[in-house]
């Protein structure tokens, strides 16, 4: 790996369209298409004047499609048992009246060349970890936009352009995972969602001017994950190791021009999952070191943490099932950071506890679907309330309602950043 040398786009895609189109491929043989047609709006509850639109926050027509298509014929790709996917959308967003965007969600090339060997290359989407909504170890991009206005649960995570290999040796099996170009968390930035902003001290929306810088696209600037996982009976096991950057800007990089930056992380982990009381419990935990700021005297510069999580879910029943989750956080190196601060700097608190409740009902044959998830942290004095109803009225159509209510005391809190964003929203659905 060479220091500083710039790099181009990767070239994954244009070697998933020449595999396919050099592949012979007979009219009773092409993919069969499936997707949706959905219709989104999410008014607003708590109306603040901050975003674009006081009234709604989401206003929408999607439509996507998706596929899959094995490689057929005698050839060498098709004994690899080559696979395309694809999964694209296209989206008419009325909520900043433009005509219309196309994202490709998944754009990929998987094949085995052995049996203990798996490959993918392309467009897809990476995760890991035992969290429901919490995530220690899964440090892939996630889009916190589309979960705190409604849209479906599939939109929380995004994509990544990745190299992934599967391994799996007798021992233990393994996952390794290349990202050329790094993916930022989608953040509130005060058009859509009004938030925290600690360089004008309050909660604002489009009026913000800050901005955070990307790392460059460059070798050094690769991100490297990893897992080791393997089950012992009914209990699985995994250790874990991240390489790259927090994909969400917590340090300062120019406080005059308000600049934000993505900080240099390293992560280590573990987690395990078993049956327990009935149920499923699961523990999980990290080390975040900052590469940056390892000693955490830096004020501008986020500091390593400690992260730990515990759940628990059961099935308690005639379709009604729970989930219970803490999570433990610690910022080391605290008082080398508290003495670092100046008067007029905001500081972070040394510890954060945070639980969470999930409750999912079913009725009707599971044709209605009742849920309810929690989020509550007694050291911050916030929280989330996510509470929706799904109705799959066919094979076809389905409605889904919610509210997001995000609440707290302190606007610089996760949550309490969020207060201002409440809203409901609605879905229909038509898959095909």
């Amino acid at each position: 790996m060479v220091k500083g040398v710039e790099l181009k786009k990767p070239v994954f895609f244009g070697f998933i369209i020449f595999i396919c189109a050099v592949s012979p491929v007979q009219a009773a043989e092409l993919p069969e298409w499936h997707g949706f047609v959905e219709q989104a709006f999410g008014p607003t509850i708590s109306r603040s004047g901050l975003t674009k639109h006081n009234d709604y926050n989401m206003l929408e027509q999607r439509f996507q499609l998706k596929t899959r298509y094995a490689i057929p014929g005698e050839n060498l790709l098709s004994d690899w048992n080559g696979v395309f996917t694809y999964k694209g959308d296209f989206v008419l967003d009325e909520y900043f009246d433009t005509t219309g965007s196309y994202e490709i969600r998944e754009l990929n090339f998987a094949f085995s060349p052995s049996s203990m060997l798996d490959i993918k290359a392309g467009r897809q989407i990476l995760t890991w970890g035992t969290g429901d909504y919490l995530f220690i170890n899964d440090l892939f991009p996630k889009d916190y936009i589309s979960f705190y206005i409604g849209r479906d649960d599939e939109y929380l995570k995004k994509p990544s352009d990745a190299l992934r290999v599967s391994v799996y040796p007798k021992l233990v099996n393994i996952d390794f995972v290349l990202i050329p170009h790094f993916t930022a968390n989608t953040l509130p930035d005060g058009d859509r969602l009004s938030f925290f902003d600690s360089f004008q001290g309050g909660i604002t929306g489009q009026d913000t001017q800050n901005n955070a810088v990307k790392p460059a696209w460059q070798a050094e600037n690769f991100e490297y994950a990893l897992r080791l996982y393997r089950s012992f009976g009914s209990t699985e096991g995994a250790l874990y190791y991240y390489r790259g950057f927090d994909p969400s800007p917590r340090s300062y990089l120019d406080e005059a021009n308000r600049q934000l930056f993505y900080e240099r992380l390293d992560v280590y982990g573990a987690s395990v999952r078993a049956p327990f009381a009935g149920g499923i419990a699961n523990l999980e935990t990290g080390y975040y070191r900052s590469r940056q700021d390892a000693q955490g005297g830096n004020r501008l510069i986020e500091n390593s943490a400690w992260k730990w999580l515990a759940g628990y879910e059961k099935d308690l029943g005639n379709d009604l099932k729970i989930g219970l989750q803490y999570q433990y956080e610690q910022k080391l190196n605290y008082d080398d950071y508290a003495s670092a601060l100046l008067s007029q700097d905001y500081y972070w608190d040394k510890y954060r506890h945070l639980l969470t409740q999930r409750l999912t009902k079913f009725f009707k044959n599971q044709t209605v679907m009742l849920g309810l998830f929690n989020f509550w942290s007694p050291s911050d004095k916030d929280g989330y309330v996510r509470a929706s109803c799904a109705y799959d009225i066919s094979d076809q159509w389905k409605l889904t309602l919610g509210v997001n209510i995000p609440w707290g005391e302190d606007d610089t809190t996760d949550f309490g950043s969020m207060k201002k964003n409440k809203n409901a929203f609605v879905r229909v659905r038509y898959s095909f």
